[in-house]
């Protein structure tokens, strides 16, 4: 099966969702981008549990195409240590997966 995947990418609010999905989108890097706001994360920074509310950004595409993405991901986004996380595509409907491919030429 080809390399498929599935992108978490969490941000600080909607208009960095928003900017970040277009250009991914209109780069070719990503097939869709879906948006959910929300997104209450606790963490661990400079040594000690902090927490945020953020905007989660669900995006799919091919594994190829990973090394750009984190390029775009990290020139446009505002944490100094973005959450980039890629997660394999191991099965799903056949016409779905047929049009990431179709959408990513």
């Amino acid at each position: 099966m080809p390399g498929r995947m599935v992108l978490l990418i969490t941000v600080s609010d909607k208009k960095q969702a928003h900017r970040i999905a277009k250009a991914l989108i209109k780069n070719k890097l990503v097939a869709c981008v879906n948006i959910l706001g929300g997104v209450e994360s606790f963490f661990w920074w400079n040594k000690k549990i902090d927490s945020a509310k953020e905007i989660l950004l669900i995006a799919k595409s091919r594994n190829e195409k990973l090394n750009k993405i984190i390029k775009l991901v990290k020139a446009m986004h505002s944490y100094d240590c973005p959450e980039i996380i890629a997660l394999p595509i191991t099965g799903g409907s056949k016409t779905y997966l047929d049009w990431i491919d179709e959408s990513l030429r």
